[in-house]
């Protein structure tokens, strides 16, 4: 049965982002922890301004995101890298100028509902929440979801994220205002679209499961959409009811 996990907790727009400096400590202020890792995260959000990421609230949740502490230990001192990494289950945090790319597509404004489809590693679900969206998000492996969801209560951000089907949307709180889907689907799943609000947006990686483009699906009113396609990437497959039925990579 889905379990659902509200997280209550958020920072002020006033209060700086606190995070544990050891995995599982309590909070401790970010101007004692991982100095190292500033200079890094400032070089990344250079490199995605030259890669073409305009938008300053993308740039200034990527900057105070410490995403070290979203990857395994081992990969730490990768993590400010422009490269997906691992996190367990077939699964991988995608790399910043995806994350940066999908999430300015998205335009998201402060106050927006946003549904995210594949929790992962909870980074994307944090930038979003750093951006002043209301963040519901879907996992469908259990691993991951306890992990993100604990690692997303030790920062404080108040979104809910449940273990559950992500073809299949979360219809208890749509429609939405936008909607991200960060794994790669075979065709776009018709259940997001119906639970998006007139103008609300959808950006979802399609494709095979070699390479996908990113469409970016608009609600013009109850019946009209427009869709258009941009780049190509290569996600891990959406697996579900609505997307694929197992992994196509074997």
């Amino acid at each position: 049965m889905p379990t659902e996990a509200i997280l209550n907790l958020a920072p002020t727009a006033s209060e700086p982002l606190r995070y544990s400096q050891n995995r599982g400590d309590i909070l401790v202020d970010s101007s004692r922890a991982n100095r190292k890792f500033i200079n890094r995260r400032k070089k990344l959000v250079e490199l995605l301004e030259d890669r073409g990421i305009q938008d300053e609230q993308v740039l200034k949740a990527i900057e105070t995101i410490p995403r070290h502490l979203f990857v395994d230990t081992a990969l730490e001192d990768r993590a400010y890298e422009d490269s997906a990494l691992p996190i367990g289950k077939g699964q991988t945090i995608s790399q910043p100028y995806t994350v940066a790319a999908q999430t300015q597509l998205l335009a998201v404004r402060p106050g927006d509902k946003v549904l995210e489809i594949g929790t992962g590693s909870g980074y994307q679900a944090a930038v979003l929440c750093e951006m002043g969206a209301e963040v519901y998000s879907v996992e469908r492996h259990e691993e991951l979801y306890l992990k993100a969801r604990d690692l997303l209560r030790d920062f404080g951000y108040r979104l809910q994220i449940k273990l559950g089907d992500g073809t299949l949307g979360w219809s208890a709180y749509a429609p939405y205002d936008r909607i991200v889907v960060t794994a790669g689907a075979p065709v776009v799943p018709e259940e997001l679209i119906r639970q998006l609000t007139i103008e609300g947006r959808l950006v979802v990686p399609v494709g095979d499961h070699e390479k996908q483009k990113m469409v970016c699906i608009t609600r013009i009113s109850e019946d009209a959409y427009e869709e258009e396609h941009f780049d190509s990437y290569k996600f891990v497959p959406l697996i579900g009811e609505k997307g694929w039925k197992g992994d196509p990579r074997g």
